[in-house]
């Protein structure tokens, strides 16, 4: 036998219909006053990519757990708020500070840890140019989905890696907001820069360790590009090759206004070591003490730091601009 149905009194319908409503209003500002918490990856339709070498790679949604085999895609990951989805990264990530927490896999010049990698459960490797190709092969044969993060030649190229890379680990609102800030102060650079009266020529030195037969930077070079758009002119504008070896006979003859120590970051030279060598004295930098170190991180890793590297360069090239 069926149990009868209650009746309820209209009066009593009303107040129930009176309280659920409140509940919902309630629910509603609660929903709507509750603090933002970090994002995670968006799910979407399934994402085909071309890398930088022209190699194909297909995901059904974007990556949730992400190798990192240079340190311009290590810090890329956590300036889009993807780090949290970095399970390992190569040796050389050092930056920003949290990375050194994530688990080192090797990569560079040494070997990969190929056990640690496959335990990890990547859904998402991501190389770089440099990346060895055998190291590519191998992750490729382990069935990973390994993309390679071409080198930009300028901003724009810059701001489609930042692109990608958001599209690839479910970030797109994230990145469009990264690449808003970084125009504005790329813009911000140029606006500066339109009082400025002279192009001086910058020598950047990369190494060195033979003072008679320094290395500099050529056309094409990230160095190249933010010289350039700092307001300067590269002294290796006109080599040949991107990384090219000079005679001090060359710095003489060409007297670059100012000389850039990258290879203090990691060969500690200093503008007084600089003033030491044999023949340099005579160089008008030297003279005038236009000699200055500088962080390389900011020129050789591609990443969202290129543009603080850009308002550093146009700092040097253009003090009286940038009080």
């Amino acid at each position: 036998m069926m149990e009868p149905m209650m009746k309820t009194a209209p009066g009593r319908n009303q107040m129930n219909r009176k309280l659920a409503l409140s509940c919902l209003t309630i629910l509603a500002f609660v929903a709507a006053c509750a603090p933002l918490v970090a994002t995670t990856p968006t799910a979407s339709a399934p994402l085909s990519f071309t890398d930088g070498l022209g190699h194909k790679i297909r995901l059904e949604s974007p990556a949730r757990r992400v190798l990192s085999l240079a340190p311009s895609n290590t810090e890329i990951l956590f300036s889009l708020g993807a780090g949290a989805q970095l399970i390992g990264r190569d040796s050389f990530s050092d930056y920003p500070a949290e990375a050194r927490n994530v688990p080192d896999i090797g990569g560079g010049f040494t070997a990969l840890n190929t056990e640690m990698i496959l335990s990890k459960k990547p859904d998402l490797v991501l190389a770089a140019p440099l990346t060895p190709p055998e190291q590519i092969a191998d992750l490729q044969n382990l069935g990973l989905p390994v993309f390679v993060v071409p080198n930009p030649k300028t901003f724009t190229e810059l701001y489609a890696n930042l692109q990608t890379v958001a599209r690839l680990t479910g970030h797109e609102a994230e990145g469009a907001t990264l690449i808003a800030a970084l125009k504005g102060r790329v813009d911000a650079v140029t606006r500066t820069l339109a009082g400025a009266q002279q192009k001086p020529v910058v020598y950047y030195e990369l190494d060195a360790t033979d003072p008679n037969a320094p290395y500099t930077s050529g056309p094409g070079t990230f160095v190249a590009l933010l010289i350039e758009e700092a307001g300067g002119t590269n002294f290796g504008a006109n080599l040949n090759g991107e990384w090219v070896q000079v005679s001090v006979e060359e710095l003489l003859a060409k007297q670059p206004d100012l000389i850039v120590l990258g290879d203090n970051t990691y060969g500690g030279v200093t503008p007084e070591q600089v003033a030491g060598r044999t023949g340099w004295q005579t160089l008008k930098a030297v003279r005038q003490q236009k000699v200055f170190i500088f962080d390389d991180n900011l020129v050789s890793r591609p990443g969202p730091r290129l543009v603080d590297g850009l308002e550093a360069m146009a700092k040097l090239l253009h003090p009286d601009l940038f009080k």
